[in-house]
């Protein structure tokens, strides 16, 4: 069977995976350092599904690594990679909802003229790095639930 990229094993899956721990991670910086986020629902919501988006990209950025450079075998099963892409699309999802509702809750604070964007704080600026952090590893996530979906079907 042709090595399908970006699905379970290969380098372009690694790759996926770094990225979205990397914008996983800066997401998360974004928003928590040096601020108290946890006043507004959003903003805890975000933080909690960047905290579930990176060990589980992590996790399988390992399994990519040891598939890569220790077993060097095509050791995927349909059963596997159906809980795996099942897994990458419910935190495509939650992320995307996340983004969107901070994204928006943002937007509301900047055109309200709240004192979080002006004034003594002024942390819109990094509200909108950690949602473009998250748009990001969004992105990432779906390419990856994308392929490993049509792994399974050219299974």
């Amino acid at each position: 069977m042709n090595e399908l990229p970006g699905s379970l094993g290969t380098t372009a899956s690694l790759a996926l995976r770094l990225g979205q721990a990397i914008f996983s991670v800066s997401s998360l910086l974004f928003m928590c350092y040096n601020v108290q986020f946890n006043n507004l629902p959003p903003f805890c919501f975000l933080v909690t599904i960047m905290g579930l988006v990176l060990p589980w990209s992590m996790t399988f950025a390992l399994v990519d690594l040891y598939s890569i450079c220790i077993i060097k075998l095509n050791s995927r099963q349909a059963g596997l990679m159906f809980v795996i892409v099942i897994g990458d699309w419910i935190l495509s999802m939650l992320t995307l909802a996340a983004a969107g509702s901070v994204a928006s809750l943002t937007d509301f604070l900047i055109m309200s003229n709240s004192r979080f964007c002006h004034g003594e704080f002024n942390l819109c600026g990094r509200y909108k790095l950690s949602v473009a952090m998250t748009f990001l590893s969004w992105s990432l996530s779906l390419a990856s639930c994308l392929l490993n979906l049509w792994f399974i079907a050219s299974m």
